[in-house]
């Protein structure tokens, strides 16, 4: 079963939920053998035209015309392995340079295009072989951004303010994305850098405070002109569109950028087969648990045994009924997660496993463990049942992956950049389901030797005893990594005087909007079902929402909720954990439960053929969970390793701070994931307790949405749910006020030394979803922290350059919710961001919102929920998130209205009503020496609680006994 069972935080929403799986009367049990999938999954092949235009631009169009979107790519043939020599980080630099000016783009004005004009949204990334740009847009807008793509390939603005800026940016998501988490540098830095000797593939592709220090404005123009050109890059449009106007269209804006007469320079490392075995030795600070990596170099992506590596990678971590997962986490314990990953790159590759060791194991026996498993891969065949079914899962993914047009476009461009192949993925496909037991075995015998392995240990470096792997994030790279390109010869770009700027092109007709259909009916036992047809493509997707949520906790436990749901897999109806796992994962599902403030959630999702055996499977997992006594153990330990991990990442640490902070010792402030000692404490008759008072037929709502019909949907829902009888006695009642009183505000410092960046976050009380003020407030949570155009993003972000990102969430519940601003930054900033913050939450409450602020910020909310609806889960979580909260269905339809009737009046009121700025609660966690001094002069009552003494099982977050005033 493709599950990821995680913590999620108090207040949130289900719509977060990306899946766990989850008892009372006998059911028919399932067959207990390892059954293929009861039908061919078929995956319909990605249809495009191409054509290349004069100057070298190649172009693909993919018409969808049941969407009412475009997604606009463009993919550059750059990325790390370009990077010049010593300058590691370059590629990614410039994804983000290329993003803030152009002669005829303000800073900070493609974001506006994007979210508020069009309320769409727009990203980029870089990898070792690719930079690509793309924005999902109304098709309206293709014009505007095929023109805002020629901008910024033909008339980019590089300057030292912008290099400086971004140079700065790139630095905090540095410390955000990697230095801050546990294990971050392991897998940017220790992995490839030892993985690969002279190939620039081992360079960090998000580079190192080294080398973007020594980096000059001069080697980035050179960098510039020597890769983004028409000649190096492929544009990708996926949606809605006239093709005949498309092409017309690009070559408007497009075809008339020049071809460069200079040949493209490029660096093309070699990398020999590595023939001895290469352990390494690293540590990291704030490293809760040891980790073991083994990596492998494998031919690069376009190589005929792509498709039995990307076997292989499901054979061994593919689920819980994946190898790795079976005898290092389920039967001996031994690590806390097991995972498997496949790197098929433009000119080499690297095929590695990385396990977290478990609380009290030896890390030797972990090594040990992982060795064996690829040792059985190279010497014992797999079962036909095995490779079926990791078969099928790498189908059934690549089903839903291409959903969408955004999902459909990245899969043209992924194949292009690192496998030269615009149809590698469907090359792929037909490959894996030739893929035999013997290439298996051929594959891991010629690769994965012992002889070949890279071994590392990662372990915190309060354990270092001996020597140790310097670490590479703190080092210029290799100059002979990479070559010096010659200067630049054009002459720099400016932005144009406001009066003399190319305004974009206006907005093409509008394609509707095809909302989905949905009918509603009660079954005899008080089922509620909804069914909503949303796609035809032919996936769908089930949902059971419960009320009660972790709020209704018993009393000083929290986390039996979620750990309740965590356990409903692990054997139910006469099978199995291994068993039920398996059985999911032969039909290409994905499955997974999780626990919520107000409810609890289960759901399957599958190809529709499968979409009934699965949800044979569901109903026995909901129905009849055996909570046996060793599952309890086993999931126990791991939650506890989890929350280790966890609690290592200031971001987490302080959202939890924040919920205390907000809610003290109501139910809706203690962790829903548990704590150590509560998740020590729970016994089984608490789990078997709480699943027997709230999981009941007449408690719940079933959401099915995807390719199926109402009639067909309440038909199924009868067959799988209609023998489920409701008990006699009363529906249990959950806390009167679960959000409690109100407090007064708090600053609080959760002091950790090892975090290289604070995490910081202003709080404050919310409203219930059920209040007249949820559209109003919605819109001014948007104008303050949605998206790259919110004001904590442009304050915090643009204008001083303090963070990688600034953002709100207003998160409500059944009864008071929250307004959660947050954003990371380096320690020595905290107090200025938290000051940032604030000031812009009493901006929001002084001065209202223009009428055309309100509307740009109502168009990103429409286009964000029909993206969201787009997608066959995205209905379902919606209307399930609607139930969570007690909602009816009918808000569904009754969004967009919502949102379109809210006046600059109605804002202006909501926010001075709910949300007042001086009962907000700062919450700080990071490296308390460098702030606490300017924080206390302006927070005289500041409380510092050190990590160590950091408890969420109590209002106070101390596990001193009565302390809670400054220190």
């Amino acid at each position: 079963m493709t599950i990821m069972k995680q913590f999620f935080s108090r207040g949130g929403s289900i719509l977060a939920i990306a899946g766990a799986l989850a008892l009372a009367a006998p059911v028919p049990a399932v067959a207990q053998d390892r059954p293929a999938a009861s039908r061919p999954i078929a995956v319909p092949p990605l249809q495009f035209t191409t054509r290349t235009l004069a100057n070298g631009l190649r172009v693909y169009a993919l018409h969808d015309p049941r969407t009412a979107n475009v997604s606009v790519q463009m993919w550059y043939d750059v990325g790390s392995k370009d990077d010049p020599a010593g300058r590691s980080g370059f590629a990614h630099l410039f994804e983000h340079i290329l993003s803030r000016v152009t002669r005829n783009m303000a800073p900070g004005q493609i974001n506006r295009m994007v979210e508020e004009e069009s309320g769409g949204t727009r990203n980029a990334s870089t990898g070792p072989d690719r930079t690509n740009y793309y924005e999902t847009v109304p098709a309206s807008q293709l014009e505007a951004m095929l023109w805002a793509h020629a901008e910024r390939m033909g008339r980019s603005v590089l300057d030292q303010s912008v290099f400086d800026a971004e140079r700065s940016i790139v630095k905090e998501e540095m410390r955000l994305r990697v230095l801050s988490q546990p294990y971050g540098r392991l897998q940017r830095y220790y992995l490839f850098d030892n993985a690969f000797q002279t190939h620039p593939y081992r360079r960090s592709g998000i580079g190192t405070m080294a080398d973007l220090d020594i980096a000059t404005l001069a080697e980035a123009r050179a960098f510039h002109e020597n890769f983004y050109r028409p000649d190096n890059a492929v544009l990708i449009v996926a949606g809605n569109f006239d093709p005949q106007q498309l092409d017309r269209l690009v070559e408007r804006h497009l075809g008339a950028l020049p071809r460069p007469t200079r040949p493209i320079l490029r660096f093309h490392g070699q990398e020999a087969p590595r023939t001895a075995p290469l352990s390494i030795s690293a540590y990291g600070p704030n490293v809760p648990l040891p980790a073991v990596v083994y990596g492998w170099l494998r031919p690069r992506q376009n190589h005929p045994d792509s498709a039995t590596f990307a076997v292989i990678e499901r054979l061994l971590s593919g689920g819980q009924s994946s190898r790795l997962y079976r005898s290092m986490v389920y039967d001996r314990a031994l690590a806390q997660g097991v995972a498997a990953i496949d790197y098929g790159l433009e000119e080499a590759g690297l095929f590695a496993i990385q396990a977290i060791v478990a609380g009290g194991k030896d890390i030797n026996e972990v090594e040990s463990a992982l060795a064996a498993e690829v040792a059985r891969l190279r010497d014992q065949p797999v079962s036909a049942a095995e490779l079926e079914e990791a078969r099928t899962e790498i189908v059934a993914a690549r089903l839903f992956d291409r959903e969408t047009p955004e999902g459909r476009a990245n899969e043209v461009g992924s194949s292009i950049v690192t496998a030269n192949d615009p149809r590698w993925g469907d090359r792929l496909l037909t490959a894996v389901q030739r893929v035999t037991a013997a290439d298996v075995q051929r594959v891991a015998r010629q690769y994965l030797s012992d002889a070949s392995r890279l071994s590392i240990r990662y372990q915190d470096q309060a354990q270092r005893t001996g020597e140790a792997a310097p670490d590479p994030s703190a080092v210029p790279t290799l100059a002979s990594l990479g070559r010096t390109l010659p200067a630049a010869t054009a002459a720099p770009n400016q932005l144009a005087p406001e009066g003399e700027r190319v305004a974009p092109p206006p907005p093409g007709p509008e394609r509707p909007f095809a909302s989905p259909t949905f009918a509603e009916r009660r079954l005899a036992n008080g089922l509620r079902v909804v069914v909503a047809r949303s796609t035809d493509l032919p996936i769908a997707s089930a949902y059971l929402v419960f009320g009660g949520g972790s709020s209704a906790d018993p009393a000083a436990r929290p986390g039996v909720a979620s750990m309740m749901t965590t356990l409903v897999d692990n054997g139910a109806g006469g099978m199995t954990a291994p068993e039920i796992a398996a059985r999911i994962e032969s039909l290409g599902a994905v499955s997974g439960a999780s626990a919520n403030a107000d409810s609890t959630i289960a759901f399957v999702a599958a190809p529709t053929a499968n979409l009934e055996a699965a949800g044979s499977v569901l109903s026995q997992i909901v129905r009849a969970p055996a909570f046996a006594p060793e599952e309890l153990e086993r999931e126990r330990r791991r939650a506890i390793d989890r929350l280790r991990v966890s609690l290592r990442d200031p971001g987490f640490v302080n959202q939890l701070a924040a919920q205390r902070a907000i809610y003290g010792a109501a139910p809706y402030g203690a962790p829903a994931g548990g704590t150590p000692a509560s998740l020590a404490a729970i016994n089984r008759e608490e789990v078997v307790n709480y699943h027997r008072s709230w999981w009941r037929p007449d408690n719940a709502t079933l959401v099915i949405s995807g390719a199926i019909d109402a009639d067909a949907g309440f038909a199924l829902a009868e067959r799988l749910f209609g023998a489920w009888v409701a008990p006699a006695e009363a529906m249990p009642a959950v806390p009167a006020n679960r959000a409690g009183a109100a407090s007064a505000p708090r600053v609080i410092v959760i002091d950790n030394p090892d975090v290289d960046q604070a995490a910081v976050s202003v709080t404050m009380r919310g409203i219930p979803r059920n209040d007249p003020a949820f559209y109003p407030l919605s819109i001014a949570n948007n104008a303050l922290g949605g998206g790259s155009t919110g004001r904590l993003f442009q304050e915090v972000r643009v204008r001083r350059a303090l963070s990688y990102g600034a953002y709100s969430a207003f998160q409500t519940n059944r009864d008071e919710g929250v307004l959660f601003a947050n954003a990371q930054t380096r320690n020595e900033a905290a107090p200025e961001v938290a000051e940032v913050m604030l000031a812009e939450i009493r901006r929001l409450a002084s001065e209202p919102l223009s009428p055309d602020v309100l509307q740009k910020r109502r168009t990103l909310l429409i286009g964000g929920f029909g993206r969201q609806v787009e997608r066959t889960q995205g209905v379902g979580l919606f209307l399930a998130n609607l139930a969570a909260q007690g909602m009816p269905m009918s808000e569904y339809g009754r969004y967009i209205a919502g949102l379109q009737a809210v006046t600059p009046e109605q804002v202006s009121a909501a926010v001075a009503a709910e949300l007042d700025p001086n009962a907000a609660s700062i919450v700080i966690v990071g490296r308390a020496s460098q702030f606490i001094e300017p924080l206390r002069a302006r927070y005289p009552n500041v409380e510092v609680i050190p990590f160590a003494e950091l408890d969420f099982g109590t209002p106070t977050l101390r596990t001193v006994p009565g302390a809670g005033g400054s220190r």
